[in-house]
């Protein structure tokens, strides 16, 4: 039985120093949500915690999939994704565990869905200006400019259309072929997104600042840019040719 109606889902990789933060964090709201955390083998102990956590206080609240490695954001996604949708959970979430993700941001992503009907809420850095900080500016402009070549290729009116801090509606994530979702890194934020536009599903972009991790590494590399470029070309081909679901009323 769900506790909440909303479950965020957290993909993890070596975050010992943020998970249990992030978690207390989460749970501190006065909004209820419950949390899926998707580690991929982490060597340093993050999975442990988890554990430690959910037999401690955090019992039927927070929950755990361990995968055997370094799998790829979009598949921990998709799983998490599937997990949730098997167990009723209306408000489905995406957020990192390093707080460049503000947790105090999830209810307002909420009450987009929830208050004012939209199917999918998107935290957005670029909505009202470039809302970034402690990034360096080579990264700034390359997610800023990012979103302005998806905008430019798919004709996508949404702002930050990598980014990673999002709402879904159950029936979004029902209507998307989850298994067709074709990309694992960069390219899978960007992906998801479009797939909702095309099938018609209304999408909010709610303003949020977007911090830099204070602790541990970051996961971004070169190829994972490399993804999004090439990728987003064959979603033009897919919006021009591809026959996308009806949404189930």
């Amino acid at each position: 039985m769900n506790t909440s109606d909303s479950i965020v889902i957290i993909p993890t990789y070596n975050e010992i120093e943020n998970i249990e933060k992030i978690i207390r964090a989460v749970f501190g709201l006065e909004k209820k949500f419950d949390i899926l955390i998707i580690d991929d083998g982490s060597p340093d102990g993050t999975a442990a915690k988890v554990k430690e956590l959910m037999s401690q206080e955090f019992n039927g609240r927070l929950h755990l999939l361990e995968r055997s490695g370094k799998l790829g954001l979009g598949t921990a996604y998709i799983k998490g994704f599937k997990w949730a949708l098997e167990r009723d959970y209306e408000y489905i979430f995406e957020m990192d565990a390093d707080f460049s993700h503000d947790p105090k941001d999830l209810p307002r992503l909420y009450a987009a869905c929830h208050d004012e009907g939209y199917d999918v809420a998107i935290g957005s850095r670029y909505v009202s200006g470039v809302n970034v900080v402690n990034w360096p500016i080579g990264r700034v402009l390359m997610s800023y400019f990012a979103s302005k070549y998806v905008r430019f290729i798919t004709g996508f009116k949404v702002n930050d259309t990598t980014a990673g801090f999002k709402c879904y509606k159950r029936r979004v994530l029902e209507t998307i072929e989850l298994d067709k979702i074709r990309f694992k890194g960069y390219a899978f934020q960007i992906e998801m997104k479009y797939t909702a536009y095309k099938i018609g599903f209304k999408i909010k972009e709610v303003p949020v600042i977007f911090v830099n991790r204070r602790e541990g590494v970051s996961k971004m590399s070169g190829c994972i840019f490399g993804e999004a470029f090439f990728g987003v070309m064959r979603l033009r081909w897919d919006g021009w040719t591809r026959k996308y679901p009806k949404i189930k009323e």
